[in-house]
């Protein structure tokens, strides 16, 4: 076979591929899968948050992560039905992230190269969630994640520290993107906003604001965290989303500050709830 029918081979197998992957996104059920997935989104961050407030405030309650909130599920009536929709809506929206990455479009909006790069890293880490979902379903993870010896293993690898590191700083410039789309309400070109009343934009706005700004601070501490147990090699400094939550709560009126993070991961929740109707697909 001559290099040009290679070449030719190749450029018909992409042709294939892509017109594959617009039918898949084109499709009524990947649009269903994808709004399901922003209510498994939305009811991760609601449990964590009310958990997190509830503790705040001295009404029981607990920190937690979002392996933590499988568990929660879990223990409820119905638990098993309940997580088996969560971890279905979890994987629909890993699913959804990773073919705009892909294709850099979906049947109403389409996707910057940075944008593409966040979907998948995204993609990524939902597609985690879903896994570990399944795996709370089958009894065969513990109660919370242990970000300590995950960190502790990497560092033990060559190049481990500037792995944590770079991981770290990753983390807090995700942070500082959080709270760029927090403050500019830059979220809503994603939106729908010409199918809202202007009411209903008006609140989807200021409380996508303050769900984005709580993920700004949570994020950024688990990054500084990482950059923390990079620098002293110290695995015992790093902090999952529930570690961050705790530094929260210890410092000087700690109660008042975990009480307003946690109402701004309910809030976030509640944005999801509202992409599920309103996000562009």
């Amino acid at each position: 076979m001559s290099v040009s029918q290679v070449s030719d081979t190749a450029s018909s197998a992409k042709a294939a591929g892509k017109a594959a992957g617009n039918d898949v996104a084109n499709s009524r059920a990947f649009e269903v899968l994808s709004r399901a997935g922003f209510v498994a989104r939305g009811a991760v961050y609601a449990i964590i948050g009310v958990l997190a407030f509830r503790l705040a405030i001295g009404q029981g309650g607990k920190i937690t992560n979002q392996q933590g909130a499988f568990h929660t599920v879990a223990h409820q009536s119905f638990g098993h039905v309940l997580l088996v929709l969560l971890a279905i809506g979890l994987g629909g929206y890993s699913f959804w992230r990773l073919v705009r990455a892909g294709l850099g479009h979906g049947p109403e909006g389409s996707d910057s190269g940075f944008d593409r790069v966040a979907a998948l890293a995204s993609g990524l880490a939902y597609g985690v969630l879903c896994f570990i979902a399944i795996e709370v379903l089958m009894g065969s993870a513990s109660g919370s994640g242990n970000t300590h010896k995950t960190t502790g293993g990497v560092l033990g690898w060559p190049g481990g520290t500037w792995i944590v590191g770079i991981a770290g700083v990753v983390m807090i410039g995700v942070a500082l993107y959080q709270g760029y789309r927090g403050v500019t309400q830059s979220f809503l070109k994603d939106s729908k906003t010409e199918a809202m009343s202007r009411e209903m934009k008006i609140w989807i706005a200021r409380v996508g604001t303050v769900g984005y700004l709580a993920r700004m601070v949570v994020f950024g501490l688990v990054g500084i965290f990482l950059v923390k147990a990079a620098v002293d090699y110290a695995p015992r400094a790093a902090v999952g989303l529930d570690g961050a939550l705790a530094k929260i709560l210890h410092q000087p009126y700690g109660s008042y500050l975990l009480g307003v993070v946690a109402a701004g991961l309910i809030a976030f929740a509640i944005y999801s709830l509202s992409d599920a109707r309103y996000r562009r697909i």
